[in-house]
């Protein structure tokens, strides 16, 4: 019989286990990556159409601390707001943390920028 090769497949199975494993973690940071992506994305077009917003129709706060303020709002920090007086354009960047990764950095953030203009009639 076969008794010399009793258990040959445990190791593979073993070794298997471990590649699926790492490549559901590996899965499961891009998700992550992915979701911080979008939430970057949805803070800047908030925070321009705040910082625009604010240029067109002034109010006492000024159009950057608009920006910073709605970026704070959707988990995201303001990095850069281009809102020049006597326009109704604002350009921002912001970055966003993404967490904690099981296979990556701690420390990674992301970033996504927006642009808003206002027209008046």
């Amino acid at each position: 019989m076969l008794g010399g090769e009793r258990g040959a497949v445990t190791p593979i199975v073993a070794a298997s286990l471990v590649v699926l494993a790492v490549m559901a973690m590996g899965l499961a940071d891009v998700g992550r990556v992915l979701l911080a992506q979008g939430r970057a994305q949805t803070a800047a077009d908030a925070a321009a159409l705040a910082a625009a917003q604010s240029l067109a129709f002034p109010t006492e706060m000024d159009p950057e601390r608009a920006a910073r303020d709605l970026a704070r709002r959707n988990g995201a920090g303001l990095v850069r707001c281009a809102c020049d007086p006597g326009t109704f354009e604002a350009r921002v960047e912001v970055r966003s943390p993404v967490g904690v990764l099981l296979l990556g950095p701690d420390d990674l953030a992301v970033g996504a920028s927006a642009r808003a203009v206002v027209e008046l009639p």
